[in-house]
């Protein structure tokens, strides 16, 4: 077997290999859309996630719509979020905004509707934007739903490429290590 020939194959093993990790996460993934302006009407869940302090990326909110058969669960230790049940959605909606405006590097807040496979509304996520001069792209998360058993949300939430890269770039810079 020739080099070019091992590197093929060690090349489609690890494409099957990642391939196969993005099915690890199970069930069907939901979707998510730039919110019109509509009225939030109705009960919700909110989800407080992040904000341990003013230099945390990982900071954003969810409102979990009460009474569908779906239950917004982030993907992390329960210390890393806090649940507030039953609120109005107005009420909802005020306390995820002003939640998302405390990290350091804030500019503006960007909501959207979570939404099913058939475009029903299951809740809305809040998340902040920031200065793009200071992590090199001002929408710094990366956040995905997976539908499990008995309509739990598995919610993950990653720090966008960009960003981290950009953070790992400056730690090291300035000798941050």
């Amino acid at each position: 077997m020739g080099r070019n020939s091992s590197y093929m194959l060690v090349s489609v093993v690890l494409i099957v290999f990642i391939l196969s990790l993005g099915s690890c996460a199970g069930g069907k993934q939901l979707r998510t859309k730039l919110a019109q302006g509509s009225e939030i009407t109705g009960k919700y869940t909110l989800i407080l996630f992040g904000t341990r302090n003013a230099y945390e990326l990982k900071t954003v909110a969810f409102l979990d719509k009460e009474g569908d058969g779906y239950e917004l669960v982030p993907y992390a230790p329960e210390y890393e979020y806090k649940a507030m049940k039953n609120l109005p959605g107005t009420e909802a909606l005020n306390k995820a905004l002003d939640y998302v405006k405390w990290p350091r590097d804030y500019r503006s807040s960007q909501v959207r509707e979570i939404l099913d496979n058939q475009g029903s509304v299951v809740g809305y996520e809040v998340r902040p934007l920031y200065d793009p001069l200071a992590y090199g792209i001002s929408n710094v998360l990366v956040i995905r739903y997976f539908v499990q058993e008995g309509g739990m949300v598995k919610v993950m939430i990653q720090l966008h490429p960009t960003a981290e890269e950009y953070l790992k770039r400056t730690m090291t810079e300035s000798g941050v290590k």
